[in-house]
């Protein structure tokens, strides 16, 4: 896979793949855009291994924009998308105790310009996907939401790929740097998930 993977590095391609993979993940959360992001990295980690270290850091650079605009914009089409869905979203809204509270704590913490909450959710499992349906859903401010959107794009892509360039650094263009890069991304998604749930409503 990462023979592959690193095939495509330098070419529009993999920035077209990854860009596809981020954006739809905002409704679909089981693809695997975080891996493929730090799988990416890693085959970039290992051109520079081989010498094309002039390309490195413009690959990562491209690789980690490429995922935060990616990011973002699927924030904002879900967020645009839920804006306009009306009656029929609030209903399933509250029909869901945890939407419903989502949609409280995200409405207070917008509101108070806490928006950390939003970047955390970037992090935990279906979390951006919450984040920003309730966001258009309660009506909230674009002013107030996407600023905070494009925080959380950018920071999660910076650790995506930084996880995946610099594990295969230290560790070698293996799968046990694949693997352990994979764990601390898993880790920050659970670790975001508990402070996520820890924050009161």
């Amino acid at each position: 896979m990462l023979e592959s993977i690193g095939s495509l590095t330098g070419s529009p391609w993999i920035y077209a793949m990854v860009a596809l993979s981020v954006l739809l993940d905002v409704f679909l959360p089981v693809l695997p855009s975080g891996v493929l992001v730090i799988a990416a990295a890693t085959a970039v980690a290992a051109g520079s291994a081989t010498g094309q270290v002039a390309h490195a850091s413009s690959d990562i650079l491209l690789l980690t924009l490429c995922a935060a605009t990616a990011s973002v914009v699927g924030d904002l089409v879900a967020y645009r998308l839920a804006r306009r869905g009306g009656a029929r979203l609030d209903r399933a809204i509250a029909r869901s105790r945890r939407l419903t509270t989502a949609q409280e704590r995200l409405g207070t913490a917008l509101a108070q310009g806490g928006g950390a909450l939003v970047v955390l959710a970037r992090f935990a499992p279906a979390g951006r996907s919450v984040v920003s349906l309730v966001a258009g859903a309660g009506r909230r401010r674009a002013s107030e939401f996407l600023p905070w959107s494009a925080l959380a794009g950018l920071s999660w892509a910076t650790y995506s790929v930084a996880l995946g360039y610099f594990g295969a650094q230290w560790l070698g263009t293996t799968w046990l740097a694949t693997g352990v890069s994979l764990l601390a991304l898993f880790g920050a998604g659970a670790g975001a998930t508990y402070v996520v749930r820890r924050q009161p409503a």
